[in-house]
């Protein structure tokens, strides 16, 4: 972060967020449109659209109690959470699209606002014989008055009209549980229970309620100005949710017991009727848009101001002047941005179709908080000790009917709210200073994931390796910055099929000197493993002696949950010294019965990767099998697109019929994926050298195996086995300690 986002004498207490949360909840939609929830799907329906609203809100609540008692949570309220969690990337999407919602609900509520004039309306025209049609004679100046006073006064005039707006909001709720109608004298409570078969259907309702439960996160937006942001967020939005889903439901009582559903549908201001005083209600519900817009309207530009001084925007000067305050950090240019917003939508005059949108926006704010925890339970992290816990299956729970609710509410807007946070998440990826992308919370996710597998993987039942072999081939290499040749071996076998770690060997003593030249090989490994786009697992060992180096690299773990079986080391053709400490050692891979690779490589490379050739003698019967495997496997990466492999089987002349049916069989049979064509038997006559045969026939081979037996490793001279094929390309040598099965 590259400037701190406290101001300099935070002064607010836990109050001003109960306040600014109850005041969003108990607002607009609570005067003017809950009436008509009542009306149309039933008291018990009502009921149910506040039980699935607060189980968003619910763990939401939670999970921003939790999150902000683990951290400093400075200003920017909701965004600053988001961002620190999830990275600036992923944040800043979120923050920009919040940011944008609690913009456009200063107009929202505005124009809510403007409703309370409907019942002054008649008397206008009977007074002054004029008639008010255009309810933005009342919204644009108000509009107008606000703007003035939080620019000018900031959010001390704003926090003390807040507890005005509030003292009226209580007092007409008061009046309107003391209202009595002829209808409630007769009510019969059984009918509490009736559901309505007419009417709007539940979600479409829902979509219009919902937003009024919205307004608990709205005091989180003042983060940056309390005292205490540890203990004021969890205590006043926790409250003002609970106090609201109460309030909510005695409302629902009281309108279905004091009206009928025509009454409650077609009549906006019914709890004018129904209160004991019905001007209060028209009054209540100008302090309630009132404090609502007003809560917004402190919550918005602190919103933009966090993006702005964390420079998320592509233009420095665009960060510059919307991040800066005044000398009490007021946001007064972000102010002002917000201001132009909201006057353009209330020029437009009905902002219903821009609401529905707005609250995907805000699901999406609470799912993203939701998800945050869950991943925080999940991940394990020691750092993440937050003095109030929620449960993690709350905050899975929220995340999921969060993403349910954006969906049944209207899909259109919710694939539109999606599409547009990743249109700027890609947008700020590219052009922003900041290149971070997901924050680590993902790699402890992942961590703990990954351990839970190989756990399982460990302690099941492991298949029959004869007939369902798959490589889980190790590498070990001193020359990892001279040739690529092994890198690339490794990647096309552990590409689809096959599982690979590739070891750089680091010969000397462990200290601090060959330790972090051993760190430094790694990260440059990594790197070149990523360009190339490998899956490899790449590590390094220091060790004072090639036997050592071997016998630790051998006993590595497999990184797929099953244990490692083949080894594959490379050298350089004419190069004797590491290839002679490969066959020294040989002894260690009988051991643990390790297949044994062996990488011959010249300058020639692996040419276009076209041609694999195998060549195969009545000794290599059982290495046959694990060359034609290994083949196919490498076939199977896209380098060697439209590659085919070719079997070369050399015999005695008096075997050549035998051998050629038996090859022939095998074929046939499907049990190896080689067409008939590409196999050829050809006879060694006495006298004739076998490498000579191999030099004439794949000299312009991409990759050639042969195989070796580990007899021959016996021998005085058995690195000559590998020597004597100049005329062609890279060799992988082969040897099976184990039998391989084709299905």
């Amino acid at each position: 972060m590259s400037e701190t986002l406290k101001i300099q004498k935070a002064k607010f207490g836990t109050l001003p967020v109960f306040l600014t949360a109850i005041s969003t909840i108990l607002g607009a939609i609570m005067f003017l449109r809950f009436g008509f929830a009542v009306g149309s799907v039933g008291f018990m329906g009502t009921l149910l659209i506040v039980l699935v609203g607060h189980m968003v809100t619910i763990p939401t609540a939670m999970a921003l109690a939790e999150i902000a008692t683990n951290q400093k949570v400075e200003g920017g309220g909701e965004y600053f959470i988001i961002s620190r969690s999830f990275g600036l990337n992923i944040g800043a999407a979120i923050g920009i699209t919040l940011y944008l919602s609690q913009a456009v609900s200063v107009a929202f509520y505005i124009i809510a606002f403007a409703e309370a004039f409907e019942s002054i309306k008649p008397w206008v025209m009977d007074q002054f014989g004029y008639e008010l049609y255009d309810n933005r004679l009342f919204s644009i100046p108000a509009l107008v008055l606000m703007i003035w006073l939080m620019i000018s006064k900031g959010a001390n005039l704003g926090m003390k009209a807040l507890y005005v707006v509030v003292s009226i909001l209580i007092i007409s709720l008061i009046f309107f549980f003391l209202g009595s109608t002829p209808y409630s004298e007769v009510f019969d409570n059984s009918k509490l229970f009736e559901s309505l078969s007419e009417g709007n259907g539940f979600f479409y309702v829902f979509a219009i309620i919902f937003p009024a439960f919205t307004g608990m996160t709205a005091g989180v937006g003042l983060s940056g100005d309390l005292k205490d942001p540890k203990k004021s967020i969890p205590l006043g939005t926790l409250t003002a949710t609970i106090v609201g889903m109460v309030v909510y439901v005695f409302i629902a009582y009281k309108l279905a017991s004091s009206a009928s559903p025509e009454a409650l549908v077609n009549d906006q201001l019914i709890m004018s009727k129904i209160a004991i005083w019905g001007p209060i209600i028209p009054i209540g519900l100008a302090a309630a848009t009132l404090s609502s817009a007003l809560g917004s309207f402190m919550v918005a530009p602190r919103t933009l101001q966090a993006i702005g001084k964390d420079k998320v925007f592509p233009n420095r000067f665009v960060n510059f002047w919307v991040g800066k305050g005044t000398k009490t950090n007021e946001p007064r240019n972000a102010t002002i941005i917000t201001s132009l917003i909201a006057i353009l939508f209330v020029l437009m005059g009905d902002v219903n179709a821009v609401a529905e949108i707005i609250t995907m926006f805000f699901m999406v704010t609470y799912g993203s908080l939701c998800l945050i925890s869950f991943m925080q339970h999940f991940a394990a992290d020691p750092s993440y000790r937050p003095s109030f816990k929620s449960k993690w299956y709350l905050s899975l729970f929220g995340a999921i009917i969060c993403i349910y609710l954006m969906f049944k509410i209207n899909t259109g807007y919710a694939v539109t709210a999606l599409f547009v946070m990743v249109l700027l998440y890609l947008y700020i990826t590219y052009k922003g200073d900041n290149q971070k992308g997901m924050a680590k919370i993902f790699q402890g996710v992942i961590y703990q994931f990954s351990r839970s597998v190989q756990v399982f993987l460990q302690k099941s039942e492991k298949e029959n390796t004869e007939e369902y072999w798959r490589p889980a081939i190790l590498c070990l290499s001193k020359d990892s910055f001279k040739r690529y040749g092994a890198l690339e071996v490794m990647k096309w076998i552990s590409y689809r099929y096959g599982f690979g770690t590739y070891i750089h060997f680091e010969q000397g003593y462990l200290s601090k000197k060959t330790r972090a030249k051993s760190q430094k090989d790694l990260r440059k490994l990594i790197e070149v493993a990523s360009s190339s786009k490998s899956n490899l697992f790449i590590e390094t060992i220091v060790s004072p002696s090639s036997t050592g180096a071997i016998a630790q690299a051998i006993q590595q773990p497999g990184i797929s949950g099953q244990p490692n079986n083949t080894m594959l080391f490379e050298f350089k053709k004419g190069e004797r010294e590491w290839l002679a400490e490969v066959i020294e050692n040989y002894s260690i891979f009988k051991v643990v019965e390790y297949d044994l690779c062996i990488l011959a490589s010249s300058d020639k490379g692996f040419g276009y990767k076209k041609n694999i050739h195998i060549w195969i003698r009545r000794e290599d019967y059982e290495n046959a099998n694990l060359m034609i495997l290994l083949s196919y496997i490498i076939l199977g990466h896209p380098d060697w697109n439209k590659g085919e492999i070719k079997i070369f089987a050399t015999f005695p002349e008096k075997d050549l019929k035998e051998e050629q049916d038996h090859l022939t069989e095998l074929t046939s049979s499907g049990r190896l994926p080689i067409s008939s064509h590409n196999i050829k038997v050809l006879p060694i006559e006495l006298g004739v050298n076998r490498r000579d045969i191999i030099n004439d026939i794949s000299s312009d081979a991409d990759l050639t195996l042969i195989g070796f037996h580990g007899s021959m490793m016996k021998s005085e001279n058995s690195i000559e086995l590998f020597e004597g094929y100049d005329r062609i390309g890279n060799i992988l040598f082969v040897n099976t300690l184990t039998s391989k099965y084709i299905k």
